[in-house]
């Protein structure tokens, strides 16, 4: 098998996929692009058949992927506790924060997952739910974190339903309140939704933020403070899954075998 050839982890989400290529044990490349209605041509676009020795998918869009390109499939709860592990190998906790759910996965030394939680039935505290505040309060989404924790207090938020909050937060701007108050009250309300299903996992090394709300500081800061122990949040936390779906791509194709049961 020529050395050059690599093993390719798809994350195709709700907002976004992730390609992470794998070859000699490292990720040697990594891309993120917006899912748009046909997510699979473009990452078609972007791979080689003749260098890829296996391909692994997870995500939403993970079987459309085994139907159109021939992917081995792996739920996200898989393959996000193996990618994980890998970034982070002292780990116990991952929270995976996404566009539209966020999940809560404990994990054994070994990189397999133990008890989970899921919250997929609602945006409230995603990437979504922030990206729409933000939106109402007028900042760029990169820039919304950092102008939250500058505020000297948060503004109480009483709900997390997206359009609920929304009014609510159109109603406190009406009524002159600063607005970077209230982007640290709705930071606020998004951690004290995260804190008590991450709490009731392992207390044990850091706990690892994967998904694209783990580049909001605030949310981080804010959480760290809540949980007294230590966060680790990688370079691009938002190809974690991605990448633990290469670890399975490679590990099935050299063993023969499913890479974690």
């Amino acid at each position: 098998m020529p050395a050059s050839k690599s093993y390719i982890g798809l994350d195709i989400g709700s907002r976004t996929t992730k390609i992470v290529r794998l070859a000699n044990g490292r990720v040697v490349g990594a891309e993120i692009f917006d899912t748009a209605l046909n997510p699979l041509e473009q990452v078609r676009r972007r791979i080689d058949p003749a260098e890829v020795e296996g391909i692994t998918a997870t995500g939403y869009g993970r079987h459309a992927a085994k139907a159109q390109l021939g992917a081995r499939v792996v739920s996200e709860i898989k393959a996000c506790a193996l990618g994980a592990s890998f970034v982070c190998p002292d780990a116990r906790v991952v929270l995976d924060v996404g566009g539209q759910d966020f999940k809560v996965i404990e994990m054994t030394q070994d990189g397999r997952f133990g008890r989970f939680e899921l919250n997929d039935r609602c945006a409230a505290g995603t990437g979504r739910f922030l990206e729409v505040m933000a939106m109402i309060l007028g900042y760029k989404i990169e820039d919304f974190g950092r102008e939250a924790l500058s505020a000297p207090s948060p503004v109480a938020i009483n709900s997390m339903c997206t359009v609920f909050a929304e009014s609510e937060v159109v109603a406190l701007l009406a009524s002159g309140e600063d607005r970077k108050r209230i982007a640290l009250g709705l930071h606020k309300s998004i951690v004290d939704r995260l804190f008590p299903p991450v709490s009731k996992f392992g207390r044990n090394g850091p706990v690892v933020m994967a998904g694209g709300v783990a580049l909001n500081p605030c949310v981080v800061e804010l959480l760290n403070r809540h949980l007294k122990r230590d966060m680790f949040v990688p370079d691009r936390p938002q190809i974690v899954p991605a990448i633990g779906a290469a670890l399975i791509a490679f590990r099935e194709s050299a063993d023969g075998q499913e890479a974690v049961p």
